[in-house]
């Protein structure tokens, strides 16, 4: 008998809830790459709860995605602080003699930010306002919200339309970036690499059931997704140290290198971004 839609989708997300539930336990201890696991968890929910929505009841599912959205901007904060301070600690490791003033303005300000961040997340985990999350969610393991719809729908069927209108969504985010204005090619790159990723998270919802097909896309979204992201950590970290010159004296011709390390870094994933998107626009 071939699977229902309802039973796929309660299979997708009982494995991404446990991911974020599992990392809480970390997250307040504060051990290595816990607050990155709680936060996948917490975008990879939010972006199947988007794709597969009318599979849903939508009261119940827009007010979940609300609490999930405020989970991820508070580990987003955190995570991106700390993938900052690794990225400014090995761009500085290129050269022999740093001024402290530089180490202090990179990586100490961007693990301060984390810090500041983290103690954040661990108020929020003692709130009430996660506590009810985490008992939706834990509820959602074995009975989530479904729509009378999903009960009845043949899964396979129900999930390729899914992973064939976030495609679409995706190739006219490519399609329109040729003629996108510089000030806004950044931004657009960026709208590009947030589809990707929910095309990517819809594929490895759907890969029990669709099997090789889900994959194979999954897999093409993921690289799509993995070379703008490396873009865009790029233009970030460039912007970050821009900044941190303008407030620190004495290092002026370090800060320019670092800068121009970056650009360099942004133009080389940059070079890679069209082979990465073909297999959208369907020329690969």
């Amino acid at each position: 008998m071939r699977p229902t839609a309802a039973t796929a989708l309660v299979a997708a997300l009982r494995e991404d809830i446990d991911r974020l539930l599992a990392a809480e336990p970390d997250v307040r201890a504060d051990v290595e790459d816990s607050v990155h696991q709680m936060r996948v968890a917490t975008r990879r929910l939010r972006s199947v709860l988007r794709s597969y929505r009318r599979l849903f009841d939508a009261e119940q599912t827009a007010a979940t995605l609300t609490e999930l959205k405020w989970l991820a901007d508070l580990l987003g904060v955190a995570r991106d602080a700390e993938v900052r301070a690794a990225r400014f600690k090995d761009l500085l490791r290129g050269y022999d003699e740093v001024p402290v003033e530089v180490v202090r303005a990179l990586v100490g300000a961007s693990r301060h930010v984390y810090a500041t961040a983290h103690a954040e997340i661990l108020t929020a985990l003692d709130e009430p306002r996660y506590r009810e999350l985490a008992e939706v969610l834990t509820t959602w393991r074995t009975d989530p919200p479904l729509a009378a719809t999903a009960a009845s729908s043949d899964a396979a069927t129900a999930f390729d339309r899914v992973l064939r209108r976030d495609r679409t969504r995706a190739r006219r985010l490519v399609l329109s970036e040729p003629t996108a204005t510089p000030a806004d090619r950044v931004e657009l790159l960026h709208d590009i690499r947030k589809s990707a990723k929910r095309l990517r998270y819809s594929c490895e919802a759907a890969s029990t059931v669709l099997g090789e097909q889900a994959t194979d896309l999954g897999a093409r979204a993921k690289r799509l997704q993995t070379v703008l992201g490396d873009h865009r950590d790029a233009v970030e970290s460039r912007e970050a140290i821009l900044a941190a010159a303008a407030t620190t004296p004495g290092a002026a011709t370090l800060f320019e290198l670092l800068a121009d390390t970056e650009e360099a870094a942004a133009g080389r994933a940059l070079a890679r971004y069209p082979a990465a998107a073909a297999f959208i626009t369907g020329t690969a």
